[in-house]
């Protein structure tokens, strides 16, 4: 009983220092460089020119999330012309500034 009371409170430990000892993005860096991706993802009820396209609300969202979706787009894995131009041009620093901060953010709301 105790041996399993120990291990919960060292794996709960592990979870709150891995949380951010991981963290990959400055958030703060973020904030200044994110002012494109507002262009379409900030604007309330703005819809592409390609109808079938909706603008998702990234304020909020989880981080890896953002980083893996910027990657995707960067390498040609997910293919949107706007996404994949703006993609191109972040670094990996970068990327993970713009999702340190956006995940930082209250989720839009419509």
């Amino acid at each position: 009983m105790i041996r399993s009371m120990l291990t919960v409170a060292l794996m709960a430990g592990f979870a709150c220092f891995a949380s951010t000892a991981f963290a990959k993005g400055d958030p703060a860096k973020g904030k200044l460089e994110v002012y494109t991706c507002h262009g379409c993802h900030g604007i309330p009820g703005y819809e592409t020119m390609y109808p079938e396209y909706h603008v998702p609300r990234i304020a909020g969202q989880n981080e890896q999330y953002i980083i893996d979706a910027l990657n995707e787009y960067k390498s040609g894995a997910r293919k949107f012309p706007t996404m994949n131009a703006q993609a191109n041009s972040l670094t990996e620093e970068q990327i993970e500034n713009i999702a340190a901060y956006l995940s930082s953010l209250a989720p839009n709301q419509k």
